[in-house]
Formats: C-alpha cells, structure tokens, sequence
C-alpha cells in the first residue's frame, strides 16, 4: 500500500485536521505524554525515538509522525477558474523550507492555491511539510508541465498575471490586486525565467527602503499575498 510520511507536531495535527486519511501515528513516549491529542489520534503507538528517527531520515520529527495517504495535487486550470482567485506560481524553487514557507503564508493570506512547474521545482515532501507548520494539508497545490505556457492559458482580463523582481517598474503599492491575480516568484538568485516573465502583464517590486537588495522568497511571497488580501479586504 502506497503512503507518505509527515512529521513533526504541527504537521501531523494538521494532517489529522485535514481531508487526506492518517494511516498511523508513531510517538515517543515523552512526546505521547506531552501532546494531549497524540492519545486520541487514530491508531496511534509509542515507538522509540531511534525509530522515528530512521523512519523520517532527521531528528527534527519532535517525536511524532504519521503515515498518510498520498498527497493529491489539485488541477491547476480549477484553481484559476474561481472567483477572483489569488494564486502563487513558484518558477523553479528547489528549497523545501522556501516551498514550504510560501505555502504556509498563502493559506494563511487565503489565496487560491500554488502552481508549480512538473520540472526543476520541490514537490510536497514531508520537509515541506514541516516546513509549512502543516498548512499543505489545507492548500490546494497544483503541477503544470509548462509553467510559461500555464500563464498564457490563464491570464486574461479577469486574471492578471505578475512577476515579482526586486527591479519591477511597478510598485506593489500601485498594482492593483484586488481581482484575479496570478503572483509569479522565481528561485532566490536566478529570480523569474525570461520566458516566464514574458508571458506575465507586469513586473511589480517590492519598494525596500534598507541596503539589501531583495527578499528572501517565502517572506516576498507573504508581503504580496497580504497586500492582495488588504486590497481585497477593503472594497
């Protein structure tokens, strides 16, 4: 039987709160007595630490796991079909805790979902999982095998397509993202793919007053995100 592994107390938490089944939890003893829901959790046990260990391949499971259904990615063309929806596109970010970061603060924002290309990005791992707090659990995640021509299906005038670069000649400030909007981030270093941004409406920036150049992409992503809500939130 099929199942993937999550870890660490937020992340399985959320696993039992969301829409995927929980197969089994494995707790360590101290963990199982510290955490009050581990005892009520579906067929769960204390297991060694050692165990958890070499189960999860890290020490940083905080001493509980859980064997889960796979994880099923939604279908991208339904996320950009709802009502004004707000998406993140995640041009080729490798890095789990990035990943994971920018999940975490798009469910939190209420966007619509994240995109990502089937080539050269992380896929939902249980370290993005941790790295999300849990928050893939209630996040639509969805895989296109070409990102740039994703965006040029999509966009239109319902739906507004935008790179994020620390050189954009649009302010976030003055973009207006209070309907459909699709917000397009690339990996820390190399940014947006030329053909990728091409296919966008616009380049909007981030205006930092300090000597650093950019942001790192989870907290990018976070900054446009809750602009987009506050715009949205305010009409």
């Amino acid at each position: 039987m099929t199942r993937e592994l999550v870890y660490g107390r937020n992340p399985v938490r959320e696993a039992i709160r969301g829409p995927r089944q929980v197969l089994e939890i494995w707790a360590t003893e101290r963990a199982a007595a510290a955490i009050p829901w581990v005892e009520h959790a579906p067929r769960h046990g204390v297991r060694p630490e050692r165990e958890l260990t070499e189960a999860a391949g890290t020490r940083d499971h905080q001493g509980v796991l859980a064997w889960c259904d796979p994880f099923r990615y939604a279908d991208a063309y339904e996320l950009a079909g709802g009502d004004a929806p707000l998406l993140v596109c995640l041009d080729q970010v490798t890095d789990p805790q990035n990943f994971g970061a920018v999940v975490r603060s798009a469910e939190g924002a209420g966007a619509s979902g994240v995109v990502v290309p089937a080539h050269g990005s992380a896929r939902v791992t249980p370290a993005v999982a941790k790295a999300s707090a849990g928050a893939i659990e209630h996040l639509p995640i969805a895989v296109v095998p070409n990102l740039a021509r994703y965006l040029a299906e999509i966009k239109g005038p319902e739906l507004w397509v935008y790179a994020a670069e620390a050189e954009g000649a649009l302010s976030m400030w003055s973009a207006d993202l209070s309907g459909g909007v699709a917000l397009v981030l690339g990996a820390e270093g190399k940014g947006v793919r030329p053909l990728v941004r091409r296919t966008c409406d616009g380049v909007i920036a981030i205006p930092l007053a300090g000597r650093v150049g950019s942001l790192n992409v989870g907290v990018a992503a976070a900054v446009l995100l809750y602009e987009a809500r506050r715009q949205r939130d305010t009409e």
